[in-house]
């Protein structure tokens, strides 16, 4: 049975928060919508005053928009969904602050994809809330070469820790507070590391799963390595992230 996710509609137009609220009641009946806002100040208020599974959030509204309200509420263990007639933030809503983007018109197959999504990843965090993170997979070590100045060099997988990505460079983080910068991109890497038990959490960052202590709820979540850095999820790459773990 899917759990109930407790949410706010954050819409400045009446005619579109009660078109969603409708098609919630239909099609989406375990979100339970506990209140609205038309504006920055009354979201924040709501946020503050209720402990939220999921938010529907407008991109532009008065006074402000949906990443002025975000960074307003700082640490959040909420899920987003942006409902908007914009595209152009879909790229930083789904890098930095969404589970999932819906434009107008909603599409109501596509909002019920958003809200099993959101569901996924709650479901997933409320299991692993207070249990050891496993992997499900033990991967076995390997070991990549890397372009140098004069030749290459071999390095072991399982002490790549991160990489980052840094233009057309990336920057790979090794134990014992080792550094490598390769004039590789990090999409060069991910297709390398893939199947050595990396996965991208965000459009800088590609970890190594064994590598993480502990996961920490937020905008998308952050994860903390053996190396004691801390890295954020991107909120479109939390589900994925959870799915490695049991």
């Amino acid at each position: 049975m899917d759990i109930k996710l407790k949410s706010i509609i954050v819409e400045d137009e009446k005619t579109s928060r009660d078109i969603l609220k409708n098609y919630l009641s239909k099609y989406c009946r375990n979100v339970t919508i506990i209140g609205e806002a038309e504006n920055i100040e009354q979201a924040l208020l709501l946020i503050r005053q209720n402990e939220l599974d999921l938010v529907f959030l407008d991109v532009e509204m008065p006074y402000g928009n949906a990443f002025d309200l975000l960074e307003q509420v700082g640490d959040i263990s909420f899920e987003t969904i942006f409902v908007t007639a914009y595209n152009q933030y879909a790229i930083d809503a789904l890098n930095q602050h969404a589970a999932y983007y819906l434009l107008k018109p909603i599409s109501i197959d596509e909002l019920i994809k958003a809200v099993d999504f959101v569901t996924e990843i709650k479901t997933k965090e409320l299991a692993l809330q207070n249990e050891v993170l496993q992997p499900k997979v033990t991967f076995n070590n390997t070991k990549i070469t890397i372009p140098t100045q004069t030749g290459f060099e071999v390095i072991e997988t399982d002490s790549i820790i991160y990489c980052q990505a840094d233009d057309n460079y990336t920057h790979l983080f090794l134990e014992n507070d080792v550094k490598k910068l390769v004039s590789k991109t990090l999409g060069f890497f991910e297709k390398k590391l893939i199947d050595s038990g990396f996965t991208r959490i965000h459009k800088s960052y590609l970890i190594n799963l064994n590598a993480i202590l502990s996961y920490q709820k937020g905008k998308g979540g952050m994860v903390i390595l053996k190396n004691n850095k801390a890295l954020p999820v991107a909120g479109s790459k939390k589900a994925q992230l959870l799915s490695f773990f049991k």
